[in-house]
């Protein structure tokens, strides 16, 4: 009973740092915020993702969450190479 309440307001929580973390993505004074915040948002949508899977109380969402959080490392660190050296690949 206290589990759907805890987990209810975690996704509220998660959604709302997502939502400001996506203000951080359109409006960040510099590059490195944008990145950060980009970073941030994969970490927050593997998160949700794994919430609603003990929510809804399936196995195959947290498949989904895997993927995207190797998703989130691989983009960050090639963005970051990006704009630290101007090429991703030597």
């Amino acid at each position: 009973m206290i589990l759907k309440y805890a987990l209810g307001i975690s996704l509220l929580m998660v959604t709302l740092s997502m939502f400001m973390c996506l203000i951080r993505l359109i409006k960040g004074p510099s590059i490195v915020d944008r990145l950060l915040a980009l970073d941030t948002l994969f970490l927050n949508a593997t998160c949700l993702m794994i919430i609603l899977g003990i929510y809804w109380a399936t196995t195959s969402i947290f498949e989904g969450a895997l993927l995207v959080a190797m998703l989130g490392f691989v983009s960050t660190a090639a963005l970051a190479r990006y704009f630290t050296s101007g090429h991703v690949i030597d």
